[in-house]
């Protein structure tokens, strides 16, 4: 079974996190510096929450608010289904499906480890599957 620690490592990149006064405008200039579709709120060393282009879409474009006044605080989602390094990427795949969300924050004994995205689960189950099929395949032919 493939586990979220095992994406984590392949991914070996730091979680991008703002603090909550942080405004959206600066947190969206930050995600698409760094191509991504989310970044954490952190204060200090607590996990506060995540914001995500969905986030900015409905809670903020669709409500008329402005960009350069709302801080991230105010639209960043807080209640998300946290993952474990040991839980199986089937496991978040579910849970993600279930909720229709696209992020799990990563906790290690209640310290953020890192963030998992629908995208990570969908690659990793691409993975999964070719490593079956390269199996099958040698099994065929010896």
């Amino acid at each position: 079974m493939h586990t979220v620690a095992a994406v984590l490592s392949r991914k070996n990149v730091s979680p991008v996190s703002v603090n909550p006064g942080t405004t959206v405008l600066q947190a969206l200039q930050i995600m698409s510096d760094k191509n991504i579709g989310s970044v954490i709120v952190m204060e200090g060393s607590v996990f506060k929450g995540i914001i995500t282009e969905r986030d900015y879409s409905r809670k903020v474009i669709l409500k008329g608010k402005s960009s350069t006044d709302t801080r991230v605080e105010e639209i960043m989602s807080t209640d998300l289904p946290a993952a474990k390094p040991n839980d199986t990427i089937d496991h978040c795949m579910a849970e993600m499906t279930r909720l229709n969300i696209r992020y799990m924050p990563v906790f290690e004994n209640d310290q953020l480890t890192g963030i998992i995205s629908m995208s990570d689960v969908v690659k990793e189950t691409i993975l999964s599957q070719k490593e079956t099929i390269h199996q099958l395949q040698t099994y065929i032919s010896s």
